[in-house]
């Protein structure tokens, strides 16, 4: 596997140093975000779940415009610069917010950067390798995204134990996203294929059935999948110190960095369907085990690695299958797909997780998202390979 990872083209490697340096950033701020919002800008679990949703889903509509768009000009590059430059002028601006209405406005603006740069970027790197590197390529790129993750907490919890205010850290980032732009700038347009492209459908005309059902599936599967800020709000509720938090997120991000790029791997060689079953069945374990009162830290710990080893196991995986099923020229336009559905069902499974949580119990949010995996687990099981229908030429025999 080293050898064939050192081999891969310097647009896999730029890719990966770019998300490094921005997630370095972006996940410095992201476990202050809830504890900014509850102790600086009093908003509680309705407002994080308002902000993170409509955020969440305002960046998959772009997403899928982005991609449309990328097969139509087979241009990347532009999108993926705008993106990155929106997003490192928007953290900064959430140190001067005055109330969580203008922190929604930012994380949007944030947001919208990550919708016009997420196709055009998976779309350059699935066409960059051949289909039997797909696994390791966007292994890779997850791991080094996940890099920046372990990075950034740490910088975060060093900020906040030399008493830095929690306003002046968002200030901070503006560095990594200067730093982003420039490496963005170096990346150079990959050749594309000259095929003629369907015209856009919003029955998703030309794409398989198996990819129909595959997404439909996600994005069942996403409703489970709330903000990762709920699950630092309910660490630290259930007795993790404040100053721990980014280390805690810090961890799960150093455990999918470490398995991610060899777990994405073996899909290349297994069935990636396998993969990403056995992955959603560990997700609906953590948040139905996470429904419980009075856990332990060393068990709560113990949980947070599941969840980090089901990062690793799904990240890169499902962006490679996706990629399998996508047809020749329909690249961006796949993918687009695959992160609208996936993205817009973030806004209504960050509502209810947040109403459940606030209204009720914590408790019966975290039971709703595990009821909901383990729904999309059957489906994905029993019905999205259902019969043998004609593979495209770019599908692997491995996928169910």
């Amino acid at each position: 596997m080293f050898k064939t990872l050192f081999s891969l083209p310097r647009t896999v490697w730029l890719i990966g140093l770019i998300s490094f340096v921005n997630d370095a950033a972006s996940d410095m701020l992201y476990p202050l975000m809830p504890l900014y919002l509850a102790t600086v800008l009093m908003a509680g679990p309705k407002a994080l779940g308002l902000i993170e949703g409509v955020a969440e889903a305002s960046s998959s509509i772009f997403k899928l415009v982005s991609g449309v768009i990328v097969d139509r000009t087979k241009k990347t590059k532009p999108w993926i610069v705008i993106g990155y430059l929106l997003a490192g002028l928007g953290r900064p601006l959430v140190a001067i917010a005055s109330s969580w209405t203008w922190v929604l406005c930012i994380r949007f603006a944030d947001r919208l950067g990550k919708g016009l740069r997420t196709s055009p970027r998976d779309a350059l790197l699935a066409d960059t390798v051949p289909p039997n590197q797909r696994g390791l390529t966007f292994g890779l790129h997850r791991s080094m995204d996940n890099a920046g993750a372990v990075l950034g907490p740490l910088i975060a919890a060093f900020l906040l134990s030399i008493h830095i205010p929690l306003r002046d850290i968002f200030l901070w980032a503006t560095i990594p996203g200067v730093i982003t732009v420039g490496l963005a700038l170096c990346l150079r347009e990959s050749p594309r294929e000259r095929v003629i492209v369907q015209p856009f459908s919003w029955s998703l005309e030309g794409l398989s059935p198996q990819f129909k059902r595959y997404i439909l599936v996600a994005g069942i599967f996403a409703l489970a999948n709330s903000s990762d800020m709920f699950l630092l709000l309910r660490a630290r509720e259930l007795g993790v110190p404040q100053e721990q938090i980014p280390l805690l997120w810090a961890a799960i991000s150093l455990i999918t960095t470490v398995f991610g790029t060899p777990l994405s791997a073996l899909s290349d060689r297994f069935s990636r369907k396998n993969f990403i079953l056995i992955a959603w069945c560990a997700f609906a374990f953590f948040y139905i085990a996470m429904s419980f009162a009075g856990i332990s830290l060393w068990m709560l710990f113990g949980l947070f690695a599941i969840y980090g080893l089901f990062k690793a196991a799904t990240e890169g995986v499902e962006k490679a299958l996706v990629a399998d099923l996508a047809p020749r020229g329909m690249t961006g336009t796949a993918f687009g797909w695959f992160n609208l559905i996936s993205g817009l069902m973030l806004l209504p499974a960050s509502l209810i997780f947040g109403w459940l949580y606030e209204s009720f119990n914590p408790s019966y949010a975290f039971l709703f998202s595990g009821s909901c995996a383990g729904f999309a687990f059957l489906l994905l099981a029993f019905w999205v390979f259902k019969s043998p229908e004609t593979q495209n030429p770019r599908q692997l025999p491995h996928l169910g």
